[in-house]
């Protein structure tokens, strides 16, 4: 049986002034979803079930749930679904003071999502080239006053891909980027989920501009397995890259994982590296694990492998990057941190991906019944 730690969340104090700026900003595009409403696939529906997804955004809701002080930048057009997307995070909380507004006819990226369900399996199309997001470019934001007080400072590598997908001679987001690490405060620490898209850009462009980003600037970094694999030739222990690219890999050890995040931390020089793993049994049924380690050599992994049921799995891996830093912003990048870290990461987005559509409506009160259930339960540790 596998020893499963018991954290307590509620009793957590984080001492932020209500003066202060937000502990945590995230800077990214959001999209406007379609999903049919009647299940029908989306050549067929005539009913539509509109909301927001994004990484970032995601992130921030996430976040700002489970009660830390959160923003979100990004560029929308200043018609009725730049609004939505600004009310929708307003709601869960999250500061929206620094968002860029692009013309109205400027267009949103969309997202057309068909569930899936066995052995049918999901699918998405991407509408994001052009996206008045993909051009927020330098001195369109005060990064000094919008990162003032922040502690992290996160984007994805989407938000890199968003230019090559567009066909841009610039990369305006990356122009962004630098600009905001140039005004970032001394303690304010930087976080990246690779999120790899190749519908986006190639792997080769990818690594050209990810290597860099990562490399000289990038302290907690957020991956895959497979993403490592794929552009990078990173195995993970007994299991080689091209194992993992092919998807002949079998039960993963911890030395198999505690080498591969050796691996990438050696590469990229950050401080924290963490996993996510998801095992797709089914459409309705996935299971999840993650894992993370500091610079120190602190491993922790999930003590069980956890059954996920779906309902919706978009947004699972942004959900559990919010639990993930709730450790860390609650705990530091200290052994502590990221054991907390990855038992809270693990429980939020195993609640979020019961849900449907993206963002994360989960209470923090639910994330400790479960962590609470699941540390009184223990459990075997299932093979992949």
């Amino acid at each position: 049986m596998a020893e499963v730690p018991l954290i307590d969340i509620m009793s957590d104090r984080f001492d932020w002034d209500r003066n202060r700026g937000p502990a945590m900003v995230t800077f990214g595009e959001v999209m406007v979803r379609d999903t049919p409403a009647d299940m029908e696939r989306p050549e067929r529906t005539r009913l539509v079930h509109l909301s927001m997804a994004g990484s970032e955004y995601t992130l921030a809701m996430g976040l700002s749930r489970l009660g830390i002080p959160s923003a979100f930048i990004t560029r929308v057009p200043d018609n009725p679904y730049g609004r939505a997307v600004r009310n929708s995070a307003r709601e869960q909380g999250v500061n929206t003071d620094f968002m860029v507004w692009a013309p109205k006819t400027e267009p949103i990226g969309r997202f057309i999502y068909e569930v899936g369900r066995t052995p049918r399996k999901d699918s998405g199309t991407y509408q994001r080239m052009y996206s008045a997001a993909s051009r927020l470019g330098a001195g369109m934001v005060d990064w000094g006053a919008a990162l003032r007080d922040a502690r992290l400072f996160h984007t994805s590598g989407i938000t890199f891909g968003l230019a090559r997908h567009s066909q841009y001679e610039r990369n305006y987001n990356y122009e962004a980027f630098q600009e905001a690490i140039a005004h970032k405060p001394e303690g304010c620490l930087v976080g990246l989920d690779f999120n790899y898209r190749a519908t986006l850009w190639s792997a080769d462009q990818a690594r050209e501009v990810m290597t860099p980003i990562v490399t000289d600037h990038v302290d907690v970094l957020i991956t895959t397995i497979e993403d490592m694999a794929g552009l990078y030739q990173i195995g993970c222990g007994q299991y080689s890259a091209k194992q993992i690219v092919d998807g002949d890999i079998g039960p993963l050890e911890d030395r198999d994982i505690q080498a591969f995040a050796q691996e990438v931390m050696s590469m990229f020089k950050v401080q924290v590296v963490a996993i996510t793993i998801r095992y797709p049994d089914s459409f309705e049924q996935h299971r999840w694990e993650s894992a993370a380690m500091n610079a120190a050599g602190h491993f922790f992994r999930s003590p069980v492998v956890r059954p996920i049921t779906l309902r919706d799995r978009l947004g699972g891996g942004d959900t559990w990057n919010a639990g993930f830093y709730y450790g860390l912003l609650t705990e530091g990048f200290s052994d502590q941190g990221i054991t907390k870290g990855v038992l809270v990461g693990d429980a939020t987005t195993r609640l979020k991906q019961t849900l449907m559509f993206d963002l994360p409506i989960v209470d923090k009160s639910e994330v400790q019944a479960l962590m609470k259930a699941d540390a009184l339960g223990g459990g075997k540790r299932t093979s992949r």
